[in-house]
């Protein structure tokens, strides 16, 4: 098969491994700016440029979009799916998990486990108190609806801290998710990688010191978990109501249960391969294999 992964980087770890895997497992493997693609759109025969040369010929994709470039990321994964390619994300799971807000009322309906949270549009300054007692705080997290790795996170630890963030957030024009705080969870979450309905490898991260936030990115550390029944079957509804095949699905451990903070439509792989040593790039080739494989047969029976 020729097999592309959509990538900005080229250097980055996941891209590199999944193309790694690809040729591994005897496919083509090619990585593909999706900045760099146009989108040609003609009644009939939709077509992708790349580079000034027509994309065609692929058997599958690898969207691996960047939370900046979520719009033109999709609308290039969106046309290959018009171009009848198999892709591991679909351009409308992508841009629902992208949206926090969206994403968690996606979750709300299928009934995942969620840690309560409040969004208001520009509340005044009595209803900012009101919403910081309805999600059980102070202490409170506020997030940023486009925040990415933890970036647009904060713990505020009491009301006025809460009320001024919340205020200085409406007042650059930011809409914002006020979440309660999961005291139990003790600065960690759990991240499961789900492909194709199965979880194939789960890590618990760990903030550092004095850091509510547990994303490797922000200086977390990460160890290999076995997850119980609950908090896998927990990811794979999360992964499920969002229509996603390949995600990573993050989780905080409460008393209630595990409650569901984000559902990553483009997980990077470095930290749970490390942690783990399982080859979950080699799991999501064999996957695109497998969905290929199965079409190809329906179409023999048709």
């Amino acid at each position: 098969m020729r097999i592309a992964i959509l990538s900005a980087n080229p250097n980055l770890y996941s891209t590199q491994r999944l193309l790694e895997a690809a040729m591994q497992r005897g496919h083509e493997g090619l990585v593909v700016n999706h900045l760099n693609c146009q989108v040609m759109i003609e009644g009939g025969k939709p077509s992708l440029l790349y580079d000034g040369q027509e994309l065609d010929n692929l058997d599958a994709i690898i969207p691996r979009i960047g939370a900046s470039v979520t719009d033109y990321g999709c609308a290039v994964v969106r046309q290959f799916e018009m171009m009848k390619v198999f892709t591991t994300a679909k351009s409308q799971a992508i841009t629902r998990s992208r949206n926090k807000l969206r994403s968690l009322q996606v979750l709300s309906k299928a009934g995942v486990g969620l840690p309560k949270t409040i969004f208001a549009n520009h509340p005044k300054n009595g209803d900012v108190i009101q919403l910081i007692k309805l999600v059980g705080g102070p202490p409170v997290v506020i997030k940023l609806l486009e925040g990415t790795q933890g970036i647009g996170v904060v713990l505020a630890e009491t009301a006025k801290t809460a009320k001024s963030t919340i205020e200085a957030f409406y007042g650059l024009k930011k809409n914002v998710l006020i979440q309660e705080f999961v005291a139990e969870a003790k600065g960690s979450d759990i991240r499961a990688f789900v492909v194709g309905g199965r979880v194939v490898g789960a890590i618990r991260r760990q903030g550092l010191e004095g850091e509510f936030r547990s994303n490797i990115h922000r200086g977390g550390n990460a160890v290999a978990v076995q997850l119980t029944a609950d908090e896998e079957q927990t990811a794979i509804e999360a992964a499920r109501a969002l229509g996603l095949k390949v995600a990573g699905v993050d989780m905080l451990p409460s008393e209630r249960g595990p409650l569901v903070l984000e559902v990553n439509s483009s997980p990077g792989l470095e930290g749970i391969e490390t942690a783990t040593g399982i080859d979950i790039a080699t799991e999501i080739i064999v996957y695109i294999e497998d969905k290929i494989r199965a079409d190809e047969g329906d179409m023999v029976g048709v």
